[in-house]
């Protein structure tokens, strides 16, 4: 499996120290948090794209997806949830990456017309996605925080470039252990992001492997099923600033994951 990480954890620094983060501590790609006062977003220029994806490049150093806060599942007409996804795969085939994140967002109205509504949003875009070489991912997150809540909306589309993106942290705290997960995810799934926290009541973002997530739980499921693709730390430190930096915790982390994945580091 590939390592990455997720700038989320270094909200804000340019992008060549992220590149030199990414490289020094031995990972193989990043998440790109595409927030308006992040580095890297939809209102990027080409000039400003062509020189973003110029630095990965040159590091060998991928850029694994853009993280974008389009919610496909929220309430309301469709046209901002089209337009953001097609500004955002725009912007990910610019950047060279594989995928996009978004969000179900469906708030209270989390029943069956939400599960409408976004595969019909998904189903709308994923042609030119497909055209384009990129995957789009609902993370299991808010209305949908279960594998099986994603994979109600990723049937109804039925399309390989709608994905889903594996959270760790939320089917666990919606009662799925990671054997339940996986089974339901796996023809969908694009990457797994992996973290860690202290309990479900306090979800302050820890160092991996000082936490009560199932971690070795679910690299197990995924090696024994053979699968190998992406696992992606993602460190919430944007949302929890008195948390220790991400910089201090990498190489620390990437021992880790190589543990429970019974590689040497």
């Amino acid at each position: 499996m590939k390592l990455a990480f997720s700038t989320l954890g270094v909200p804000g620094l340019p992008v060549p120290d992220v590149v030199r983060l990414a490289a020094e501590h031995g990972y193989h790609g990043v998440e790109l948090r595409a927030g308006h006062e992040e580095p890297v977003h939809s209102g990027l220029t080409e000039r400003q794209r062509s020189d973003v994806a110029g630095e990965f490049r040159d590091s060998g150093v991928e850029v694994l997806a853009v993280a974008s806060y389009v919610q496909v599942a929220a309430p309301g007409e469709d046209a901002p949830a089209l337009r953001g996804l097609r500004d955002h795969v725009r912007l990910a085939a610019d950047l060279g990456a594989s995928y996009v994140r978004v969000f179900p967002g469906a708030g209270e109205d989390d029943g069956d017309a939400a599960d409408t509504r976004a595969a019909r949003r998904l189903a709308a875009v994923v042609p030119e996605a497909a055209d384009a070489g990129v995957r789009i991912l609902v993370e299991t997150h808010d209305s949908h925080r279960t594998g099986a809540d994603v994979a109600r909306i990723l049937g109804l589309v039925g399309h390989h470039h709608a994905g889903a993106l594996w959270d760790v942290l939320h089917p666990w705290l919606g009662g799925e252990q990671p054997e339940h997960t996986y089974p339901v995810l796996a023809p969908y799934l694009g990457y797994v992001q992996v973290k860690d926290v202290s309990s479900a009541e306090d979800t302050t973002p820890l160092p991996l492997g000082h936490g009560a997530l199932p971690l070795a739980g679910t690299v197990e499921v995924l090696s024994r099923a053979g699968w190998d693709g992406w696992l992606c730390w993602e460190y919430e430190k944007r949302w929890y600033p008195q948390v220790r930096a991400l910089p201090e915790l990498l190489s620390r982390g990437r021992s880790h994951l190589l543990r429970l994945l019974g590689e040497s580091a």
